[in-house]
């Protein structure tokens, strides 16, 4: 937890329903440990999508199709999205929710390794979601940026692994030092990135911000 807790629970008691079925569908996901997207989270994702009215979405990791779902409602009615799973359990939970929620039509899903398909992915996308494997997010970064367009916003989940990420590499359980080395690399080069301008966020389990610069 890298926010007090009592904070954070005030806060999410003044978020909104997302709807009847949205909710449900948390619900269901919270009762069988399903991960999906924080309230706190999901509250900042929707305040981004509504200043920014995307019209083509990527989202790395779709899991059930809760945040994607939620994308859907929260940007333009005519946005169209992209959302990348591989794990095959998940894969028709997530096509029947779409199929649920009438959403097939706007939301299409790519099944397989995100490392192999984001590299044959051509056109550009102005909002990206990752929120897939943590230890992959710096692999994935040179397709993300050449498919992210000019002015596009790329928003990251996730990234402050609670709180570990600023524990010395020695004081990491060894299982976790490749994420640990991994998501620390990830930061600083979006930090760093010329063609980058991005923020870190200390909500949920931490989230970056990062706008392409224009040409």
């Amino acid at each position: 937890m890298i926010v007090d807790e009592r904070f954070r629970s005030y806060i999410c008691s003044l978020e909104r329903s997302n709807g009847e079925l949205l909710d449900a569908l948390e619900q269901t996901a919270l009762e069988t440990d399903v991960p999906i997207i924080r309230k706190e989270t999901q509250s900042f994702l929707k305040t981004m999508l509504v200043m920014n009215k995307p019209k083509q979405i990527l989202e790395v990791g779709t899991a059930i199709g809760f945040s994607a779902l939620l994308m859907a409602e929260f940007a333009p009615a005519d946005c169209r999205i992209t959302t990348i799973e591989k794990y095959e359990k998940r894969i028709p939970l997530a096509h029947a929710n779409f199929e649920r929620f009438g959403r097939s039509h706007q939301i299409t899903l790519l099944e397989g390794d995100a490392t192999l398909l984001l590299g044959e992915l051509t056109q550009t996308y102005d909002f990206i979601f990752m929120d897939a494997a943590k230890a992959q997010y710096v692999n994935y970064l040179p397709d993300i940026l050449r498919l992210l367009a000019p002015g596009g916003v790329l928003v990251s989940d996730n990234v402050l692994q609670d709180g570990d990420i600023i524990e010395s590499h020695f004081a990491i359980p060894r299982r976790n030092r490749t994420i640990h080395a991994r998501m620390r690399e990830y930061l600083y080069t979006l930090k760093n990135h010329p063609l980058l301008e991005t923020t870190i966020v200390p909500l949920g389990d931490g989230i970056t911000l990062s706008v392409k610069r224009e040409a």
